[in-house]
C-alpha cells in the first residue's frame, strides 16, 4: 500500500504495513471488591484470561466475569469461542464444587461439555453463570449461559462433572 508520508509537509510515496488496531475505551462498573467469595488469579488460565470467579449469591450458582479486551478476540474481532467455552466450563465446574462445601474446595473434573454459540460479542463485560441441574453425589449435570452487559445471550452450555476424592490444599 502506498501512503504519502512527510514530516515536513511535502509528500512522497512509501510502502507501509498497515496493522488494524482496535482502540476501545469505555467505563465499566468496577468488579466486586476482594472478599472470600471473589476469586482472582487462582489458576494459570484464570490469570492469563483475566476473568474473576464470583460465588457471592450463595444460591448454588457460580459466575465468571470478564471485561473484554483486544487480547480476547478472534480473527473476526469477536470474543474467541475458546474463551467463551473456558468461562462456561469454569462457572459450571465451580457450581459443582459448591455442592461439597461453601468455599468451593471440593474438586470436580469435566467429563463432557457441549456449547451452543448464539451471538458474537466484541466489547464490554460478559458474565458466565453455572448452575447444577441434576445428578448424584459423584456425578453432576450442569447448565451454563454467558450474557453480555445488556443481557443478550452469547452462548449456552451443558456439562457433566465428576467428583475427585481429594480436596484442594
Amino acid at each position: 500500500m502506498n501512503w504519502p508520508i512527510s514530516p515536513n509537509g511535502s509528500s512522497w510515496l512509501t510502502t507501509a504495513l498497515v496493522i488494524p488496531t482496535i482502540i476501545w475505551s469505555v467505563s465499566l462498573p468496577s468488579l466486586p471488591p476482594d472478599q472470600p467469595s471473589i476469586i482472582r488469579d487462582e489458576t494459570g488460565a484464570q490469570t492469563l484470561l483475566g476473568y474473576v470467579v464470583d460465588f457471592t449469591a450463595r444460591d448454588g450458582t457460580a459466575k465468571c466475569i470478564l471485561d473484554i479486551g483486544p487480547q480476547h478476540g478472534n480473527r473476526h474481532g469477536s470474543l474467541h469461542g475458546g474463551i467463551i467455552s473456558c468461562m462456561l466450563d469454569n462457572a459450571m465446574g465451580f457450581a459443582a464444587s459448591l455442592t461439597g462445601d461453601d468455599a468451593g474446595d471440593t474438586r470436580f473434573m469435566t467429563i463432557s461439555m457441549n456449547t451452543q454459540f448464539m451471538a458474537p460479542v466484541r466489547e464490554g463485560r460478559v458474565t458466565a453463570t453455572g448452575v447444577i441441574s441434576g445428578g448424584g453425589r459423584n456425578l453432576l449435570f450442569a447448565e451454563g449461559s454467558i450474557h453480555d452487559d445488556a443481557g443478550a445471550v452469547i452462548a449456552t452450555a451443558t456439562g457433566v462433572y465428576k467428583r475427585i476424592k481429594e480436596t484442594r490444599s
